[in-house]
């Protein structure tokens, strides 16, 4: 459940270099040069096809018609809670680089299949993958190389659906068991929310906390709640 969670389970698998122990991206990108991408793919699918069950604050978000829920790892237990509660027209957006219709993403509906983006317009909810999903195509973005090819697009907003644009203008964003502490990781949280209102909170532990997640909340102006994500949780669904 976490970037360092996915690089130990990738060093039960391959032998990897001390430069990329702990890091996932550059164990993704060690494993796609020596073996091919081929083999990552089927990693994270062993990691990630034994499915997650929605957690209740999954599927109380579900229950809400929000304009979009921004989910930033690779299982897919929000689409679960998503289509458990009978939202049909909920759907999520992949990045798929090279795929046909957008170099940078795909759409699916709540069943699975491949929609476009005239489409997207229509859905009450838009479920964003920046990362990608393990449901329901195995789209991944993962390995340096993939990041590289992202992050030299992602100032000028190219890699982002336009769907994603136009629902975060001037809304709020509540981050939620997220952490800033890799340059990576605050890049794509500061170009999701992109053009948003300045009202933007994040739920934190302050113990573990780095030097670099406040400076960042300070240059986002991202208000940190120091509640821990358990008895957040607990308010949040106490007041649903």
């Amino acid at each position: 459940m976490t970037p360092e969670a996915l690089a130990a389970f990738f060093g039960t698998k391959v032998a990897l270099p001390r430069r990329a122990k702990g890091n996932a991206w550059a164990s993704a990108q060690h494993i796609e040069s020596m073996k091919h991408r081929s083999t990552v793919t089927a990693l994270m699918t062993e990691a990630f096809v034994p499915p997650v069950e929605p957690t209740a604050l999954h599927r109380y978000l579900a229950s809400l018609p929000l304009p979009m829920i921004v989910d930033t790892w690779y299982d897919g237990a929000m689409r679960a809670a998503l289509v458990q509660g009978n939202n049909w027209v909920r759907c999520k957006a992949s990045p798929a680089p090279g795929s046909v219709e957008d170099r940078w993403y795909r759409f699916y509906d709540a069943a699975g299949a491949e929609t476009d983006r005239a489409a997207a317009e229509k859905w009450t909810t838009v479920l964003y993958k920046p990362h990608g999903s393990i449901v329901p195509a195995k789209n991944f973005l993962i390995s340096d190389a993939d990041y590289v090819e992202v992050l030299t697009e992602i100032d000028i907003q190219t890699p982002i659906p336009d769907v994603v644009k136009e629902r975060r203008t001037g809304r709020s964003f509540l981050f939620i068991g997220c952490r800033f502490h890799d340059q990576l990781l605050r890049t794509y949280a500061r170009q999701a929310s992109k053009r948003s209102s300045t009202a933007k909170y994040a739920l934190v532990e302050p113990d573990t906390l780095t030097k670099n997640e406040l400076r960042f909340f300070l240059a986002q102006g991202i208000t940190p709640i120091a509640v821990p994500l358990t008895r957040a949780i607990e308010i949040i669904l106490a007041g649903a």
